[in-house]
């Protein structure tokens, strides 16, 4: 498949689902995604509009995941990302549900997907356990949007 081929097609589908990406598409447990974003607070925090923390310690090597759930890949301001996660959202990827499982399962595999860039990195060494971690982690995400 050709590279603007699959770039549509991510595009597409990141597109055909944002609309359940605000919480109501996320099929994970959220208390369960609590105690799994522990091992993310090292370089992730979630802080409001406001500024208030309502996860995390303050880590500032990955971007404020508040308001993540159906947010374009790439997208907080003042955060400088890596090329590829750059191209990511250039390409279309939105944080919906299936994007995010499969990103922080495997972030390098998903943005040479994504990207068609068969040299495309991720800046993000962490890796999700499972799917059903991802999962609960995106819940547990989604959920601290409406606070």
């Amino acid at each position: 498949m050709k590279k603007s081929a699959i770039i549509a097609a991510v595009a597409g589908l990141c597109a055909a689902t944002s609309a359940f990406a605000d919480g109501h598409g996320a099929s994970g447990d959220a208390a369960a995604g609590e105690r799994v974003f522990n091992q993310c607070v090292a370089c992730h925090v979630v802080a409001n509009d406001a500024g208030e923390t309502l996860a995390g310690r303050n880590g500032r090597t990955g971007p404020n995941l508040y308001g993540v759930a159906g947010r374009p890949a790439a997208s907080v301001e003042d955060f400088r990302y890596s090329p590829s996660i750059t191209a990511a959202g250039e390409a279309g990827v939105v944080w919906t549900e299936e994007a995010f499982v499969a990103y922080v399962q495997d972030p390098t595999a998903f943005l040479k997907e994504a990207t068609g860039d068969n040299r495309a990195r991720s800046a993000m060494a962490f890796r999700a356990r499972g799917e059903e971690d991802a999962k609960n982690v995106y819940a547990y995400l989604a959920s601290l949007a409406a606070q």
